[in-house]
């Protein structure tokens, strides 16, 4: 699965369990992909060696809050919903074009 912003395929890995969700990408010595936490909201940046961008989305995939460059040792939470929020990580400046409201459309590869 990918997503293109400001013209860039961006690869993205969906947590699915509890312990890939708490994980995320920490650990990661370079975030060159996004990851999309489902049922989420909130996130924390420790034991990361880069900094990141959040967007959390709603069950559409309406963007309803973006934090840009946000650092290690911080916390991120949204008083939203948490069976309609999912909150999409990706490398820093990915989503600097990006405006809340915009709707995201994952993409698949063809696998042949």
């Amino acid at each position: 699965m990918f997503i293109v912003l400001n013209n860039q395929k961006i690869p993205v890995k969906i947590a699915y369990s509890w312990t890939q969700k708490v994980k995320g990408l920490m650990f990661r010595p370079k975030i060159d992909f996004g990851l999309l936490i489902p049922n989420c909201i909130s996130i924390h940046t420790y034991f990361m060696k880069e900094n990141i961008d959040l967007i959390f989305l709603d069950e559409n995939c309406v963007v309803e809050y973006i934090y840009q460059n946000i650092p290690p040792k911080k916390i991120v939470m949204v008083n939203e919903d948490i069976n309609k929020t999912s909150v999409l990580e990706l490398p820093k400046n990915a989503s600097l074009n990006m405006r809340i409201g915009d709707v995201l459309t994952f993409e698949f590869e063809d696998i042949v």
